[in-house]
């Protein structure tokens, strides 16, 4: 039998990654998944000529480093562009995670984004084109203002919750009284309060109770207010003699104010009280008329994502915005911004994938029959290879990107710092000759 003539129509490989491409194929490439930094599908301000010069040199890169001119390759230049894209996408995630380790705290409250499918800030928004992630963030104590304004609202002197404050009648037949009840019953009958209509079934926190009692100002420094001067210390009390002043400071007259009427309210009250449950029990009975009102201060429990009072009289500060890592805006790092550090990392990484790729098609086909034996494919060993390349990258980049955390720098700069003092410590200081 005569062997027959074989006329393959082709004798290489249908699919072969050729050993070079240019930038305008990179742009014009619809096989690249996300198009990010091309210009097909994108907005023209994600465009850039530098990103599409990057991946037509990995093509030659990866020709090279997978032995293309020794062996043909299974890849098209597409798979190429997809896995250097993929490559700027980590990097973009890594060092956008490490920025957020830096400035989550200072950025919390802060205005957030609306992304779309691409992690692009939505145009229209406030923050649209500024590359938040690009910026240097002040130092503000965010978190530790937060739990500050906390712990002042619960010491009374400040914080972001409305303080109220109500007052009842004194009854020589009542001893006990139901500050929840009252507060509660005021709240939502008197539309003249401040409270109307806030507590509802809402618990209230009691931080202050007392009464009126003459004021400092008339109690020791005369009938004209004494501004400024103070008795000369040797009529009744040493503190009021309206023919004799001296010239003081207006802060003395307040610090004298201030221990005048602590000492009233500590030791010449007629009363204590004791608070179980939002229930003031006052001691001793009420046996006149006077005081005739006791006064409560409060503030009524909340949401923690409740806005608050926003009349002016005190709370109502803004909650929404970023309050993690999810909702701070950061977009991908522009690849423009890259520098060669980055670059190298994506070349290698992205080296890694087409890798990776190749060694998917080729597990495909595990081995190839030739007449009289068959051919072996690598495929699994490139599949593994790959993937931990990808790993020690991945683990290089972050525990780089650990070591300059904003802590880190500074720790680092106080080491300096010290050092510095201590070599200066051996250095002889030189003596003046006038």
């Amino acid at each position: 039998m005569a062997v027959p003539n074989l006329n393959p129509r082709s004798q290489v490989s249908a699919v072969t990654l050729p050993s070079g491409t240019i930038a305008s194929n990179v742009e014009n490439n619809t096989a690249i998944p996300f198009q990010l930094y091309s210009d097909s599908g994108t907005p023209s301000a994600m465009f850039s000529q530098y990103f599409c010069s990057g991946a037509a040199e990995q093509v030659a890169y990866t020709y090279k480093k997978l032995g293309g001119d020794v062996l043909d390759i299974e890849l098209t230049s597409g798979s190429v562009f997809a896995a250097y894209e993929e490559s700027v996408l980590e990097y973009s995630y890594l060092i956008n995670i490490h920025q957020a380790k830096n400035s989550l705290s200072d950025l919390l409250g802060a205005t957030t984004g609306t992304f779309d499918h691409d992690g692009q800030i939505q145009s229209g928004s406030s923050l649209y084109g500024k590359n938040i992630n690009l910026k240097f963030p002040r130092f503000e104590f965010a978190y530790a203002r937060r739990v500050g304004y906390g712990v002042s609202t619960e010491a009374g002197f400040g914080g972001e919750v409305t303080i109220y404050s109500a007052s009842f009648s004194g009854s020589s037949a009542t001893q006990d009284f139901d500050l929840q009840q009252i507060v509660s019953s005021s709240a939502a009958s008197n539309s003249s309060v401040d409270f109307y209509d806030k507590v509802g079934n809402k618990r209230i926190n009691v931080t202050r109770v007392y009464y009126k009692t003459p004021q400092a100002m008339w109690r020791f420094y005369g009938y004209y207010g004494g501004l400024n001067t103070v008795g000369d210390l040797s009529s009744y009390g040493q503190w009021t003699d309206d023919s004799t002043f001296q010239i003081i400071p207006a802060w003395q007259n307040k610090a004298q104010a201030m221990a005048f009427e602590d000492a009233i309210y500590t030791r010449n009250s007629h009363y204590s009280y004791e608070i179980k449950n939002n229930r003031l029990r006052i001691f001793p009975n009420i046996v006149d008329t006077s005081p005739d009102k006791f006064w409560v201060e409060f503030f009524v429990d909340s949401d923690p994502w409740d806005v608050g009072d926003t009349s002016g009289r005190g709370g109502g500060a803004p909650i929404e915005g970023i309050n993690n890592l999810n909702t701070l805006p950061f977009e991908n790092v522009p690849y423009d911004n890259i520098n060669s550090i980055g670059k190298q990392w994506i070349r290698r990484f992205a080296l890694s994938l087409s890798k990776e790729t190749l060694g998917t098609i080729r597990s495909k086909f595990a081995s190839i029959p030739i007449p009289g034996a068959s051919v072996t494919l690598d495929g699994k060993e490139l599949v593994t290879q790959a993937q931990t390349e990808q790993k020690e990258l991945r683990e290089e980049l972050k525990t780089i990107l650990d070591e300059l955390t904003y802590t880190k720098l500074m720790e680092n700069d106080a080491k300096i710092s010290d050092s510095v003092n201590t070599i200066e410590k051996y250095v002889p200081l030189k003596v003046f000759v006038g």
